[in-house]
C-alpha cells in the first residue's frame, strides 16, 4: 500500500461527500482509504458506520447524532434486529441521512467496555454486510473510544486492520472513509493507516 498525504479544505459540491479536510489518501488492495475531519452523519454515502452497542440501542456520541438527524426510525429498525453480540453488526436503512444504509457496529456491551477484538470484529462483520449489499463506498467514524474506554489510537488500529483483513479477499466496497469529528481522531486513523503500509 502506497500512501499519498495531503491536507486541505473542501467544500461541499455534487462531487463531494463531505465538508471536510481531508488528511490523507492511500490504497490497500481493491480499496481506497480517505482520512477526513468532519461530521459523519453529513456523508452521502452507501452507508455510514455507528458505533454502537449490542443491544442496538442509541444513545450519545456517533449514535445519537445519526438518531438526532436521520430520525428515530434507525434505532427501532436497529433494535427489531437486535440483540447482537459485541463484535457483530447489523444493517439498516437511513432514515432522513444522506447515506442509504447505516451499519451498526458493536463494539461493546451496554454499560461495559468496549475491547480491541469486538471493534475489530464489528468492522469485519460490517464490510461483509457491506459486500452482501453489494455497497461501494462505506463511512467509520471511532468506535469503543470516549465511554467505551479505548483510546483513539486502539480504536483506529481496530477500525484499519478489520478493514485491512477484510481487503484481503474484496467484494463490492472500493471505498472507505474514516471520520473524525475532531483532530485527534482523525490523527490516530492516519497514523493506523501509515502502520498498515509500513511507513509509521
Amino acid at each position: 500500500m502506497s500512501p499519498v498525504f495531503y491536507a486541505h479544505a473542501s467544500n461541499q459540491s455534487k462531487n463531494d461527500t463531505v465538508e471536510s479536510v481531508s488528511l490523507l489518501k492511500t490504497r490497500h488492495g481493491e480499496i481506497e482509504f480517505e482520512v477526513v475531519t468532519g461530521d459523519i452523519t453529513e456523508i452521502d454515502a452507501d452507508a455510514i458506520v455507528n458505533a454502537a452497542n449490542s443491544d442496538l440501542w442509541m444513545g450519545s456520541g456517533v449514535a445519537g447524532a445519526i438518531k438526532s438527524k436521520g430520525g428515530i426510525e434507525i434505532e427501532k429498525e436497529a433494535m427489531s434486529k437486535g440483540p447482537i453480540r459485541p463484535g457483530e453488526a447489523v444493517i439498516t436503512t437511513a432514515g432522513r441521512l444522506k447515506a442509504r444504509h447505516v451499519i451498526h457496529c458493536a463494539g461493546m456491551p451496554p454499560g461495559g467496555a468496549a475491547t480491541y477484538d469486538y471493534v475489530k470484529s464489528s468492522v469485519e462483520h460490517a464490510m461483509r454486510l457491506a459486500a452482501e449489499n453489494n455497497l461501494k463506498h462505506i463511512a467509520f467514524p471511532a468506535i469503543g473510544a470516549g465511554v467505551g474506554g479505548l483510546s483513539m489510537e486502539e480504536s483506529a488500529r481496530a477500525i484499519v486492520e478489520g478493514i485491512a483483513k477484510y481487503a484481503e479477499k474484496p467484494g463490492s466496497v472500493r471505498r472507505v472513509i474514516l471520520v473524525g469529528y475532531r483532530q485527534p481522531a482523525t490523527d490516530a486513523f492516519a497514523d493506523a493507516l501509515r502502520k498498515i503500509a509500513g511507513t509509521g
